[in-house]
């Protein structure tokens, strides 16, 4: 699912375009591979994680592509409660 009207950066004050779920996520780095923008990264050994959050257009492609469901992309307008196991915006693990 392609989300529509998602060009240029996004992020306004806490809102988090991209949520991973550390419980779900494996660490294939298909994610990373297919993200036009280079949005997310994962470190050697790591889970995938949002890095550059204000590059992130919410086009749904890191979502779509996870095996594993673990990437959920957020509507613009749509601030999601941080929820246990998952990751977004510009934090990294915990």
């Amino acid at each position: 699912m392609q989300k529509s009207g998602s060009a240029g950066p996004v992020v306004d004050g806490d809102s988090r375009p991209v949520i991973i779920n550390d419980r779900w996520c494996k660490g294939c780095d298909i994610c990373v591979s297919f993200c036009p923008k280079n949005v997310l990264e994962r470190p050697e050994g790591g889970k995938a994680q949002v890095a550059r959050v204000e590059d992130c257009t919410r086009c749904g492609i890191c979502e779509i592509m996870c095996p594993d469901l673990a990437i959920q992309v957020v509507p613009a307008g749509d601030r999601k409660e941080e929820r246990s196991g998952a990751r977004g915006g510009s934090v990294h693990g915990k």
